[in-house]
């Protein structure tokens, strides 16, 4: 049992309520609570797996705000929501067997791209437009999300939303209302796998849980208040932050390959 002075307890519950508020509006809120928990001495593989469980207490409230204001369509979601757990329950166990540096070199680029299409991509609004494929069609897109999610993590949410916008045609603030709802189910499955491995240090996880409810609760607000006005610019500077945070890894080979250009 690792034991906590109070000002540290404060510090994870303060970057819990930072993390949950911007999960609920544009996902990466692992930028911010992984750092400072492996700051305090966790080890990667607990505080990844802490970070999991306060997680989807985070997703939870904003899928809970969400769906009280009417905005996520649970039908609508029937089969991307099965693909996403499947997929997430897929992901967390393969995670065991196979290396995941492939990732460290893909993961950049497709979160630069994410950032690049809401920066000066057509302009998302919260306008509904055509869908280009079926809900049933979708939880293949979803699955192989939540597979990632359930896999590595970071950026899940960013593909959620770009995913739900892109090709189910919503408006940004109702696709950030259902990627919360897709984004949790992944997270709770992580959860399970992880607690079953028993990486997860419950006591610190459950107090930043409440930290990422109440993130939470404030960000799935303000992202119904604001609209694509908020939604937008944090999502792009979410994705562009989480690019600098892995590339700054020494271990990151797309790194190593660009100091060697150099």
């Amino acid at each position: 049992m690792i034991e906590f002075a109070p000002e540290i307890i404060a510090l994870l519950f303060a970057a819990a309520v930072a993390a949950g508020f911007v999960d609920a509006i544009a996902g990466g809120g692992g930028l911010i609570t992984v750092p400072v928990l492996l700051a305090v001495g966790i080890n990667p593989v607990a505080a990844i797996a802490t970070n999991k469980i306060q997680g989807s207490f985070g997703t939870a409230s904003a899928t809970w705000t969400f769906w009280r204001k009417g905005r996520i369509d649970f039908a609508l979601l029937k089969w991307p929501l099965i693909a996403t757990v499947i997929g997430a329950a897929l992901g967390a166990v393969v995670v065991s067997f196979v290396d995941a540096t492939w990732l460290m070199v893909l993961l950049p680029l497709l979160l630069a791209g994410i950032a690049v299409y809401f920066l000066v991509g057509p302009k998302a609004s919260d306008e509904d437009v055509h869908a280009r494929l079926t809900p049933f069609a979708f939880g293949t897109v979803a699955g192989g999300i939540g597979f990632y999610d359930g896999f590595f993590g970071p950026g899940a949410g960013s593909f959620f939303a770009l995913a739900l916008v892109t090709l189910m045609g919503m408006g940004l603030t109702r696709a950030t209302a259902h990627t919360k709802a897709l984004n949790f189910s992944s997270n709770l499955v992580s959860v399970v796998v992880f607690a079953i491995g028993g990486h997860v240090l419950w006591a610190i996880g459950l107090i930043m849980a409440v930290g990422q409810v109440l993130g939470g609760w404030l960000g799935s607000h303000a992202a119904m208040r604001f609209g694509p006005k908020l939604i937008r610019p944090l999502l792009v500077v979410i994705c562009i932050g989480m690019v600098i945070k892995l590339l700054s890894h020494p271990a990151n080979p797309l790194r190593a390959w660009v100091e060697g250009l150099i």
